[in-house]
């Protein structure tokens, strides 16, 4: 039988937290995400990539296509751990809206950096990206969060998903014969061309377009609900299992779904949303059981220090990518190329295979941005964009 001590709640503030105050099962997640994105971005060779880090060409997904709607589930949680109630006074939201702008702002303006470096061409410029998708979804759910509840927040997620889903499916594009789920004859590449022509990832589309951003949305929406899960006045093993069996629904509902509306990271398909928030509910899961029931900390505490500083590692580790690509090297025969391929066939090519030197070289990239994580980490060095 269990003792009283035992059985008595664990509330939210009572559980594990990093220096900064927030909860270190949260941090861990967090990091396990962004050490996934470097791993994905920085294959040593792109026509060798290990096929687990290659992302699903259009339908069905592989796990790199569950990182980043992990990252915009991780953003929905932390929204409701560091957001106050709704119940604060009007003036206090108004004041609180702006402070979430102005991040987002920030956010968005480094992502278009990236995009942009080093031509700066700005006629050119793709305008759409990771970050600012980051950004558009961080600010939409903290504005749902300021001025809806629980229910509120549930009610917005279901319409953006059916919603998209209706129109994705039901309503052929302009310019459609019919309804078509290719890349170029859906709404979403419709709109984006049409608003941001000259500023996408491809000639007529971009995967983190406008519309695909309103699913993604209900990702972080998703993530807004798990938080207030965390938050509830439940014991930790009681908040885990919650997380487990969410995650579970999730994952079978966008396996289901996926017959009508293929799972599809491109668009960001409803399916797909559902069936990533799923997967993102089942490893937060797994976290807050090890770290904050169980207590196991030891080997999650690297990725707690990418956690700590997600934006700073993510943004430095692709410039410091570019970078290399633009840093030419003489080699013997006094050919010139780019340091980073130098590297990659010095060092990773003559000792395994194209695909798995391909992996190794992205395995230490991120290993060596591990290590300055934790430089950061152990000196108390917490940079909040």
């Amino acid at each position: 039988m269990p003792s009283a001590a035992a059985a008595k709640p664990v509330l939210i503030s009572s559980l594990p937290r990093s220096p900064a105050g927030r909860l270190v099962s949260l941090d861990a997640f967090r990091g396990i995400t962004i050490a996934g994105m470097i791993l994905v971005n920085n294959p040593g060779d792109w026509s060798a990539v290990y096929p687990p880090l290659e992302h699903a060409a259009w339908n069905s997904w592989t796990p790199a296509d569950l990182i980043f709607p992990c990252f915009l589930f991780i953003v929905g949680v932390a929204i409701t751990l560091s957001l106050p109630p709704r119940s604060t006074t009007g003036a206090d939201r108004m004041r609180l809206a702006a402070k979430v702008l102005r991040r987002a702002a920030l956010i968005f303006a480094l992502g278009l950096f990236l995009n942009a470096f080093p031509d700066m061409d700005w006629t050119v410029l793709r305008i759409p990206g990771v970050l600012q998708r980051v950004a558009l979804c961080y600010a939409g759910a903290a504005l749902v969060v300021l001025t809806t509840g629980t229910r509120g927040q549930a009610i917005t997620a279901v319409s953006l998903l059916v919603g998209y889903w209706a129109l994705m499916t039901l309503v052929p594009s302009p310019d459609a014969s019919g309804t078509v789920m290719a890349p170029y004859g859906n709404w979403a590449a419709y709109l984006d061309r049409n608003l941001l022509s000259g500023h996408l990832l491809y000639d007529d589309w971009d995967p983190e377009g406008l519309l695909s951003t309103l699913p993604a949305l209900a990702t972080t929406l998703i993530g807004v609900m798990a938080g207030s899960w965390l938050r509830s006045p439940r014991d930790a093993s009681e908040r885990t299992a919650g997380l487990l069996i969410g995650g579970t629904i999730g994952v079978a509902t966008g396996l289901l779904l996926g017959l009508w509306f293929p799972i599809n990271k491109n668009l960001w398909s409803s399916p797909y949303a559902i069936f990533s928030a799923g997967v993102a509910l089942i490893v937060l899961a797994a976290c807050v059981w090890l770290i904050d029931v169980r207590g196991y900390r030891r080997g999650l505490m690297p990725f707690v220090a990418f956690g700590m500083n997600p934006i700073v590692a993510y943004v430095l580790s692709s410039l410091t990518t570019k970078i290399m690509l633009l840093w030419m090297v003489t080699q013997a025969d006094d050919i010139r190329i780019p340091l980073q391929e130098y590297l990659f066939t010095r060092l990773f090519l003559p000792i395994a295979s194209p695909t798995n030197a391909s992996l190794l070289y992205a395995t230490v990239y991120t290993l060596v941005w591990l290590g300055i994580a934790g430089v950061l980490y152990r000196t108390g060095i917490f940079i909040k964009v």
